[in-house]
């Protein structure tokens, strides 16, 4: 499983929502800061989209995508010059999204899922995004095109499992977003580095053999650099130290075992590389702050 895969499979979504938003001519809504990430494509009519922090505002055509990180407030308009409401007051208004509804009123649809991803996983994950991530380019909408075609056909012509379809092509349409953005040559951070075939290559060793001991030398000498050159790469990539990656790498596994009672401490702890149990649960309070005890009592 490639790392983007594996970091994906440790998220536990705590709540998502997924389905379609329209609005209306001469409409603009308010929305509050946001815990969650949200993922949305414009599948019919255009809207603006501006963000607190964020000096312009984004003009969204039909096949555009965005993804927000957890943060700012923001505004979706047909018309930047309307009157703004809040979300809350015309929510009602905007759960029963019909192709009927859409057509009468010429209005603009949007498709997507908002998902509340907690933990340290999803901070390596979202930490590094800009307050807006916009997809643009042609052959990146191409890329979702599929998956909002279905969205779009699901929310617009309620069927038996339709909630749970949209929630998974809400997921997809996320996934696609994440991989998209780190295609961009312009980007840093965790994304980008998947992207960096040297660097993706030194995450894919340690994704795949936690257990190793992966020494800086080592890595290096994998991805045929050296080791300064290694080690100063990665880290203005990533943010942090290879061997400090590693660390953080197997307590995010740690976690995931201790959640699901997968093994007791000692195997656990020899299954990620470390020679003794006291060992393991220094780290795993270094980095988690609390000792492997304590975190299984938390997450019972």
């Amino acid at each position: 499983m490639d790392p983007l895969s594996q970091l994906l499979a440790l998220l536990e979504p705590q709540r998502y929502v997924s389905g379609g938003v329209i609005l209306t001519p001469e409409m603009s809504v308010q929305w509050p800061a946001h815990d969650g990430v949200k993922c949305y494509a414009v599948v019919a009519g255009a809207c603006w989209l501006t963000v607190d922090g964020v000096a312009e505002p984004l003009r969204l055509n039909a096949g555009k995508c965005y993804l927000l990180p957890p943060g700012a407030p923001f505004r979706l308009a047909t018309n930047p010059d309307a009157q703004t409401v809040d979300f809350q007051t015309v929510r009602s208004e905007m759960v029963a999204v019909t192709a009927a509804k859409l057509d009468e009123t010429s209005a603009c649809l949007l498709v997507g899922g908002h998902f509340l991803l907690t933990g340290r996983p999803a901070q390596m994950l979202l930490g590094t995004l800009p307050p807006v991530v916009h997809i643009r380019r042609s052959a990146d909408r191409a890329a979702m095109q599929w998956a909002l075609e279905r969205m779009s056909q699901e929310v617009r012509e309620a069927q038996p499992g339709s909630v749970l379809i949209v929630q998974q092509l809400a997921f997809m349409l996320l996934i696609q977003a994440l991989r998209l953005y780190a295609n961009d040559p312009q980007q840093s951070g965790w994304l980008a580095a998947l992207k960096d075939k040297k660097l993706g290559a030194a995450l894919a060793c340690m994704h795949q053999h936690p257990e190793h001991k992966w020494t800086l030398a080592e890595l290096a000498a994998r991805v045929g650099m050296s080791r300064a050159v290694f080690a100063e790469r990665f880290k203005q990539t990533v943010g942090i130290a290879p061997v400090d990656y590693l660390t953080q790498w197997r307590m995010h596994l740690a976690c995931d075992q201790l959640k699901k009672g997968n093994g007791g401490l000692t195997a656990i702890a020899a299954g990620l590389g470390y020679e003794s149990e006291s060992a393991f649960a220094k780290a795993f309070k270094r980095v988690i702050g609390v000792s492997p005890g304590k975190f299984s009592k938390e997450n019972a």
